[in-house]
């Protein structure tokens, strides 16, 4: 998952996006709403963690902005207002959910992968692929009823390819999905986190490479 914070607090802003990366999502921050729109344009975000009250353009234009613009992409209001009114007004702009200041990290993680989980299309709670399971809220991986102990990123890369269902997923989305904006795009971290996630699955391979495009997951063996 991939998440933009529009943050103009800038310890909060630093505060939320390393709690973020500590549980495997990715997080670019920005600290005014001509950034965000400027971001969103460019960047495919799950999830935009929006400030209502931030300089340049207003929170509720970019809000307004990315839901007629980017259908795909989901809007938690995240603000110090705690009237019903402001949290009204929020939804009828179409965010798709509002939480006020002071918060727990906790709850701002459960709420984003509440919000990755309800895309436009639905797709089950849990993922299942042949003899993997995957439940994305536990964060926990099973192979053949096996628990697989995955590192954060593992995780999340087996997480894409499974909501993929077979389709092939290129190396450049699963930069942009798993790491953030500071990657070296010419790094070679999905290459190596695929290869250690193949150890992890164990044999035979479920993940198959597909020369010049990326990976899926196929039948065990790497078949077809």
């Amino acid at each position: 998952m991939r998440v933009l914070i529009v943050e103009d607090e800038a310890f909060m802003a630093e505060a939320l996006q390393a709690g973020l990366r500590h549980e495997a999502i990715a997080a670019d921050t920005v600290s005014d709403g001509d950034g965000a729109l400027e971001r969103v344009a460019v960047n495919d975000y799950d999830v935009v963690v929006l400030d209502r009250d931030i300089p340049g353009t207003h929170g509720d234009d970019v809000c307004a902005t990315v839901v007629r613009d980017h259908p795909g992409t989901r809007v938690l209001m995240l603000t110090a207002a705690t009237r019903l009114r402001d949290k009204v007004d929020g939804f009828a702009l179409g965010a798709d959910d509002y939480l006020t200041k002071p918060f727990a990290l906790e709850e701002l993680v459960v709420r984003l992968r509440a919000l990755a989980r309800r895309p436009r299309t639905a797709v089950p709670p849990v993922l299942e692929f042949g003899d993997l399971r995957l439940d994305p809220y536990r964060r926990e991986a099973y192979r053949n009823g096996r628990y697989l102990r995955l590192a954060r990123k593992q995780f999340a890369v087996l997480e894409l390819l499974m909501r993929a269902d077979g389709g092939v997923v290129s190396a450049e989305t699963l930069l942009e999905k798993v790491w953030d904006e500071n990657a070296d795009p010419f790094t070679s971290a999905p290459r190596v986190t695929v290869s250690t996630l193949r150890r992890a699955l164990g044999e035979p391979d479920p993940v198959v490479t597909v020369p010049g495009a990326g990976y899926r997951l196929g039948a065990p063996g790497g078949k077809a």
